[in-house]
């Protein structure tokens, strides 16, 4: 039971296959959208997904990272802003999708998800689905959107991850970390069989253990699956991203020759990423899968 609503993974897919199949080429250029999320919380995706942000920002591409991990946001202190607006002020209708951005080192538009917005944390269909029209018109005002999830299988994540054409999974090398992202890309593939989807080993304390953590993902995805995401790439623990957090400016920016730094840079260049776009418009898709 979700929201008062009783869902099924299965069916959720059948009617996003369904509608995609009803989909119309844009009229005009539409965004690549890549989706950031996670099993459980506490694996660094946020960190991982802001400096995505400016990585790809510094490349001269327009950057738009919305913080869906609504109410509980915390892109805005990773990137040093003090937002006006959030999500939860586009909810509420009182000003656009665009009114609500603002700038951030790199050259990135953030769109915070505001903190503690009970909406925003638990929001009904007919709420995201009038979120989600509110969303649409990023998608011509930039090259790439890149969606920060809040961890775990909420509503809201699964009707993004079944638009979504490229999905990132950061996790770490603790058997936790790895189950609950195991899990969480076995839905994936249930209701988004399509999608392209990869894995970032995050703060791992070496490169064996991280490849190691990776081959447990791949033989169970594989075993039980049949079908393997992508290995993106292993972040190591490095004092210079608690550094960064604390100075409140990201480790791409601070410290961008750091060994977190160049890994993160190498996670950025997923070739995925240049091809995550869709037959349509994401957000209209993701309003679909709604239904």
């Amino acid at each position: 039971m979700l929201n008062g609503t009783t869902w099924s993974l299965a069916r959720f897919g059948a009617r996003l296959r369904q509608a995609g199949d009803l989909a119309r080429p844009p009229q005009k250029k539409l965004s690549r959208v890549l989706s950031i999320a996670s099993g459980k919380g506490g694996t660094g995706k946020s960190i991982v997904a802001t400096n995505l942000a400016v990585q790809r920002a510094r490349r001269g591409e327009r950057v738009c990272l919305v913080d869906f991990d609504a109410g509980m946001a915390n892109a805005h202190l990773l990137l040093g802003v003090a937002p006006r607006f959030d999500l939860g002020h586009v909810l509420d209708g009182e000003i656009s999708a665009g009114y609500a951005l603002v700038e951030a080192p790199g050259g990135l538009q953030l769109l915070s998800g505001g903190v503690g917005r009970a909406a925003l944390a638990n929001p009904t269909r007919k709420e995201l689905e009038r979120l989600f029209e509110a969303l649409q018109p990023l998608e011509e005002a930039f090259d790439l959107v890149i969606v920060d999830h809040g961890a775990g299988l909420s509503y809201a994540t699964m009707a993004h991850l079944a638009a979504s054409s490229a999905l990132l999974v950061v996790t770490t090398h603790e058997v936790t970390s790895l189950s609950d992202a195991y899990a969480l890309y076995k839905h994936v593939t249930t209701v988004n069989p399509r999608v392209q989807a990869g894995v970032v080993m995050n703060r791992s304390p070496d490169e064996a253990t991280a490849h190691a953590a990776w081959e447990r993902f791949r033989g169970a995805s594989q075993r039980f699956l049949t079908r393997t995401p992508e290995f993106v790439g292993w972040v190591p623990m490095d004092e210079a991203v608690v550094r960064s957090v604390q100075a409140r400016v990201p480790v791409s920016l601070r410290e961008p020759e750091s060994r977190a730094a160049r890994a993160l840079a190498t996670v950025a260049s997923w070739p995925a990423i240049d091809t995550a776009r869709g037959t349509g418009s994401f957000y209209a898709a993701a309003r679909r899968a709604l239904r």
